[in-house]
């Protein structure tokens, strides 16, 4: 097997990600035929070079594991935590091999979350040049007009940590229910700490409540805590999502303060019909996306008024 980089290496044997590894490598955690490599760039051969991190010899590459999970409010994205308040890590302990988040969704924050020990395919989803969109419901504090909308959805100034502050990519967003705090569709390129809020906060509109609902081709289909295997066809399309066309968001069009409204609690609900147990994930690889659903896609509910309704009456000519 021809040599490759240290930190691939670790990355791919499950260990922590691509980034990670290096922290590993240059910190003096990683011994290659019993010497300390503290230089990245090092190569090694994973079937006849002897590779310990803190001591544990590497077993060769791990099965990759890819989970989709929904992320209740009030769960960190870490894999520990000093404050000892429960982390994603605690709602996927019965998945095969260790697994690690893709990204973050903040504390307050629900929804979609990617796990997986696929360190390549984690960096690429997570650099900032990858593009993949990811969808969010949001319920805001207030209404914004028509003119605070359309800033967010050319790009607004949001500070990141430090102080510096940077120009959002455009957005789309769209009006999902009205009211005095209306939920709003929000689609956004980029992955910055907290972006979501902070575009809202910069508009003067605080988010009350936010679910990401999509992330790339992926959509929410599980309870709150509860999460699933990705199929091999879901792999496929993460990896083209993550290595494809580098596109921008084109501008959305203005949205209708009048549409059709939603009721907040049929926001994101699940089927029950999706929610299994986790024994027997495997047997059902392939599974809907879904994201809202009305009282109308209920099973049975069309059958059931078309049996009510009267028959058309006949025109006389």
């Amino acid at each position: 097997m021809p040599a490759e980089r240290l930190q691939k290496i670790i990355a791919a044997a499950g260990i922590a990600s691509r980034r990670k590894s290096e922290d590993l490598i240059v910190s003096g955690r990683v011994l290659v035929n019993g010497q300390v490599v503290t230089e990245l760039g090092t190569k090694a051969d994973p079937e006849r070079d002897h590779i310990r991190v803190d001591g544990k010899l590497l077993q060769g590459p791990e099965r990759f594991t890819y989970v989709a999970l929904n992320k209740p409010k009030g769960y960190v994205t870490t894999v520990s935590d000093e404050k000892k308040r429960p982390t994603v890590m605690d709602l996927v302990h019965k998945v095969k091999g260790r697994v690690y988040p893709v990204g973050r969704l903040d504390w307050a924050s629900e929804g979609l979350l990617l796990m997986t020990n696929d360190g390549e395919l984690a960096n690429a989803l997570m650099k900032a040049s990858s593009n993949v969109p990811k969808t969010y419901v949001v319920k805001v504090a207030g209404q914004p007009d028509e003119g605070k909308l359309d800033k967010l959805r050319r790009g607004v100034s949001i500070a990141e940590k430090g102080g510096r502050r940077v120009r959002t990519a455009p957005a789309r967003i769209r009006l999902i229910r009205e009211g005095d705090n209306p939920w709003l569709e929000v689609t956004i390129i980029e992955g910055r700490n907290r972006q979501v809020r902070k575009m809202f906060e910069e508009v003067g509109h605080h988010v009350e409540k936010i679910r990401r609902v999509q992330y790339g081709p992926l959509a929410l289909d599980v309870p709150p805590g509860d999460w699933r295997n990705l199929t091999l066809l879901e792999v496929a399309k993460l990896k083209t999502a993550a290595s494809g066309p580098k596109l921008t968001l084109p501008p959305s069009l203005p949205t209708p303060l009048h549409g059709a409204k939603v009721p907040a609690s049929k926001l994101l609900r699940v089927p029950k019909s999706l929610s299994r147990s986790r024994s027997s994930r495997s047997s059902h690889p392939e599974r809907p996306s879904f994201v809202t659903r009305s009282s109308s896609s209920r099973p049975g509910h069309a059958a059931k008024h078309s049996s009510k309704s009267p028959a058309p009456k006949r025109r006389r000519d």
